[in-house]
């Protein structure tokens, strides 16, 4: 098959991304192989192709890595939020401007549309730290969206001014279009990252970083320069409860429990006040009320109040528990939930995994290095305004200005006013150069004849206190930090306290909770059980989550799920629910015969742990076993004695034979068992009351 004749998909092969490849022809890849050496369809040159997917998904997977999902550990922010504060500020003029302009004016540095800006900003706002908003912002309580960018406004808070933003501190890149620049990371004096929280998920890896307190983290910087250990909570801003024995600082696999506050308003009326945070009032009503359709909890209706507060109030029906409703409101809704945190930063161009106190350290160390920084830009710049403040002074007072008058060129001129500062120059603090004497000839004849000697000297002084100010922050640079850390918790940490109150709690199993709001229903003799029977013998209340144990007179015992209808075994001698999370809390006191003709034995047991349907032997397995006496007791408590009485033999005197289970050992249910009698057993019997007295005065 010739070239030509290939078919069209072929001919139209493009490659996924970017433009296509030139074309190689059989000949340049393999010379051996040629249109003429076979007759079939041209292989694919899978290797190629491979290698081609593998090197643009390792691209495609460090982009969204990099440059999407997961922020920076040097100001905590993602590279859309990095660009709509910078493009936020280029707008900054001390009023509200409408988000859709400013969505417009940071397309000039984000390549991806203004749907995914508007949402970012939206959050951004809805943290209250660096957005200044005005409008329709949505509600993080209800869910409830904002208004359209068109409609609501925003500016930069007086914090992101102070904190974030420093030009000369900011490190500048081009844009993805190379026509303006932005910044690699903002210069961000604070541990924003941890602040804000974060969540993204990016090509096989995802980030998930917890809110924390305003002031805590203050605190914790604070720390942190003494010298001192931190250990960070988290702190949501719905509030509610949070267990954060699990926490583990925020390393991967570390989860929290968090629970909504639930206050009993009144007799069958329970308020919920605060939310767990990662749910809404609208989907935790939604829980509430699929939990009261399944049956694992009972309440009358649910009323939503909530407008700047939260308020769901859950009425109960006349009768009901409060405490025990409140519990199964932890159990079956999203009245409590466990959440997960993974904190994942780039740092250095990888992501890397941290704790939070690990984040806080670094973002402390950053903070300090950009106050020193931001020093040593100060005092080089009091130090040239010194510098020449000295310089202009000189050049007035000793009329040097005037010397320039004969000079015929601008060489002279420069020469003239060189000589005339040559006396004074030991008295400046660094060299007098060629750009400092052109600085001098543009100063205005009407300043100099304003000039004031005093006022000069006195800038002078003030720059010199200010420079000697400057250098003893830079000696003590820890004690600035502290300080500045300081003024900031002063200026913005008020109304900024813990919402969030730390507590340990135990986990509500749902058996211990769900309503039993159902009956089980048993056909001993058939072996059915189940809460659908109920025409057959009633045993006791149970729910929908319960299981079963059953045990039949051949002594096999099974433990299962309960359901409207199953087969346990036929002839059984006792059922019930039974409580897995403590198996061990119910003995029984079995008497059976070993096999069709074997002695009589006593058996004294706990359940334990079991595996649902599996069948369980309580004898020694051995056939034609038959169980003649089973009682049931809470472990804690005194088993009763009970009497064998025996088949009349020939040369057999005893009748019958007591057996007190207080003095037969309580074991497990792979026991065999004590001996009571070698001879056939007529049955078992309960002990009257005489004899119960005689076996105590016996005892």
């Amino acid at each position: 098959m010739s070239r030509k004749n290939k078919s069209n998909d072929d001919e139209n092969l493009e490659l996924p991304f970017g433009d296509p490849e030139p074309s190689t022809s059989p000949e340049e890849l393999s010379p051996e192989l040629s249109d003429d050496s076979f007759d079939g369809p041209h292989p694919p040159d899978s290797a190629h192709l491979d290698a081609m997917f593998s090197e643009w998904f390792l691209d495609y997977a460090s982009y969204v890595i990099l440059e999407r999902a997961v922020p920076h550990a040097n100001d905590g922010l993602k590279p859309v939020q990095r660009r709509i504060l910078h493009s936020t500020r280029e707008l900054e003029d001390g009023r509200y401007n409408k988000v859709a302009n400013i969505i417009g004016n940071t397309m000039k540095y984000h390549p991806h549309g203004d749907a995914s800006i508007g949402d970012a900003m939206v959050q951004l706002g809805q943290k209250d730290l660096l957005i200044d908003t005005q409008g329709n912002w949505g509600n993080t309580l209800t869910g409830d969206s904002s208004a359209a960018p068109r409609y609501i406004e925003a500016r930069l808070s007086k914090f992101a001014l102070d904190v974030v933003f420093n030009p000369k501190t900011t490190v500048w890149q081009a844009s993805y279009d190379g026509r303006n620049k932005e910044p690699v990371t903002l210069p961000v004096k604070f541990p924003l990252l941890l602040a804000q929280g974060a969540e993204g998920i990016a090509v096989g890896l995802a980030c998930k970083i917890l809110p924390h307190n305003f002031n805590e983290l203050i605190d914790g910087s604070i720390s942190i320069l003494r010298g001192k250990q931190t250990c960070l909570m988290p702190d949501f801003p719905t509030g509610g409860i949070a267990d954060c024995t699990e926490y583990a600082g925020g390393l991967r696999g570390s989860r929290i429990r968090v629970r909504a506050r639930i206050e009993q308003s009144k007799r069958n009326q329970l308020t919920i006040t605060e939310v767990p945070f990662g749910t809404t009032t609208t989907s935790l009503i939604d829980s509430i009320i699929s939990a009261n359709e399944k049956g694992k909890i009972k309440i009358q209706r649910v009323e939503d109040n909530t407008a700047d507060k939260v308020e769901i109030i859950v009425y109960l029906p006349s009768g009901a528990d409060p405490a025990t409703t409140e519990q199964a409101l932890y159990a079956f809704t999203d009245c409590e939930l466990s959440i997960a945190s993974n904190i994942c930063v780039i740092e250095n161009g990888k992501p890397k995994f941290f704790t939070a106190d690990d984040l806080l350290y670094l973002a402390t160390d950053k903070t300090a290095n950009l106050l020193k920084l931001e020093l040593e830009i100060q005092l080089h710049e009091l130090e040239e305004k010194w510098h020449f403040s000295s310089l202009e002074k000189i050049f007035i007072e000793k009329r040097i200005y005037r010397r320039i008058e004969e000079a015929e060129t601008w060489e002279a001129v420069i020469e003239t006013i060189d000589e005339g500062l040559e006396p004074y120059k030991k008295l400046f603090k660094r060299t007098v150069t060629r750009d400092d004497i052109i600085r001098l000839t543009e100063i205005k004849i009407k300043r100099i004849s304003k000039f004031d000697a005093l006022r000069a000297d006195e800038l002078i002084r003030g720059l010199e206190e200010q420079i000697a100010e400057t250098k003893d922050h830079l000696e003590n640079l820890t004690r600035y930090a502290i300080s500045w850390f300081k003024e900031l918790k002063k200026k913005y940490g008020k109304g900024r306290e813990r919402k969030t109150e730390l507590s340990t709690f135990e986990r509500v199993t749902a058996q211990s909770v769900v309503l039993a709001n159902e009956t089980l229903y048993v056909d001993r003799k058939e072996g059915f059980a189940g809460y659908g029977m109920k025409k057959d013998e009633a045993i006791c209340k149970c729910s929908t989550m319960d299981d079963v144990i059953a045990i039949t007179q051949d002594g096999k015992m099974t433990v299962s799920k309960i359901s409207e209808k199953a087969f346990f075994g036929k002839n059984i001698i006792h059922i019930d629910t039974f409580n897995r999370q403590e198996p061990n809390a119910i003995a029984y006191c079995m008497i059976y015969r070993d096999g069709k003709t074997g002695s009589c034995i006593a058996k004294h047991f706990t359940t334990g742990g079991v595996t649902r349907d599996k069948e369980y032997d309580l004898t020694k397995g051995k056939a034609g076993s038959r169980v003649f006496h089973l009682s049931v007791y809470p472990a804690k408590e005194q088993p009763e004695a009970v009497k064998v009485n025996l088949k009349p033999a020939p040369r057999l005197r005893k009748t019958e034979e007591i057996v007190d289970f207080s003095t037969v050992p309580l074991r497990g249910r792979a026991a065999g068992g004590n001996l009571v009698t070698k001879h056939s057993v007529r049955n078992v019997a309960r002990l009257t009351i005489a004899e119960k007295e005689a076996l105590g005065e016996g005892g």
